[in-house]
């Protein structure tokens, strides 16, 4: 198969497909034995493509995986289309609530409550309605209590690549 077929295939997946892509589930679908850094080329090649002709489509990576999403710099034009949802502010509790578990996760709720001094029920699921967090596990201990951690969502709202990209909790 030609590199030009290959980056337009991944191209199309990437449309197509409205949750981030990992490079493997790439390979996979391409159906060829192909090295990551060849697909981390194409995927370049699009990127920087998108970038230079100032496309109103764009290219990102979250946590190692790949999304197509719209040009930032048209979003007036898009707004104007597509009734926004309304998404309520998230309150002092709830924002205090998201920056523990960012740093701590995996964490339980128990765990929260201590560090925070007050219940959290409503909290928890003030942050999973909006797609925030998610509960990623179990504890193995009396009870199984729940795990929380953030998702891929909470990254692309703060702009970020990965949980290490968080500022420094200045412990």
């Amino acid at each position: 198969m030609r590199r030009s077929d290959i980056k337009n295939i991944i191209e199309a997946i990437l449309f197509s497909y409205a949750e981030p892509v990992s490079i493997h589930e790439l390979n996979l679908a391409i159906n060829e034995e192909l090295a990551q850094k060849e697909i981390e080329k194409m995927l370049d090649l699009l990127i920087k493509e998108y970038e230079e002709n100032n496309r109103g489509i764009k290219i990102i990576k979250i946590n190692d995986k790949y999304q197509m999403c719209s040009n930032e710099a048209y979003a007036d034009y898009i707004k104007r289309i597509i009734e926004p949802t309304k998404r309520r502010a998230l309150s002092h509790a709830t924002l205090e609530t998201l920056i523990i578990i960012a740093y701590k996760q995996p964490i339980t709720k128990s765990d929260i409550e201590n560090i925070r001094g007050v219940k959290c029920d409503k909290v928890l699921k003030t942050l999973l309605d909006n797609g925030l967090i998610y509960e990623s596990g179990r504890l193995n201990k009396t009870g199984k209590p729940i795990l929380y951690s953030t998702t891929d969502e909470f990254l692309k709202i703060l702009g970020i690549e990965s949980l290490d990209d968080l500022p420094d909790k200045g412990d």
